[in-house]
């Protein structure tokens, strides 16, 4: 099944969990664009919950800024992220070390 065009949770393999709308996907090899990497998340059980709801607890969460396009190549769950859970997710504050 083809996520093209969705706002989506990906998660890899190795590289971590993404949020952001898939422009190509072939395999493990995900193209996707303004995206968010989820260092760490909090209000979910799972990226299930996470593609579901969102969080309940979004000032617990750790996403990075937004980053204009990128790919990974390790993607092992793609999640289609539920209208509730885009606006939850979009409303998260940029994490930084500052």
């Amino acid at each position: 099944m083809s996520y093209v065009g969705k706002k989506c949770i990906i998660r890899g393999k190795d590289s971590g969990v993404f949020f952001g709308e898939i422009v190509e996907q072939d395999g493990e090899r995900v193209k996707f664009k303004n995206f968010r990497k989820i260092h760490y998340w909090d209000g979910a059980t799972a990226v299930e919950g996470l593609a579901s709801y969102g969080t309940t607890k979004p000032d617990d969460c750790r996403f990075t800024l937004v980053v204009a396009e990128g790919e990974m190549y390790d993607a092992c769950q793609v999640l289609p992220c539920t209208e509730k859970a885009i606006e939850v997710l979009e409303g998260v504050k940029v994490w930084t070390l500052t």
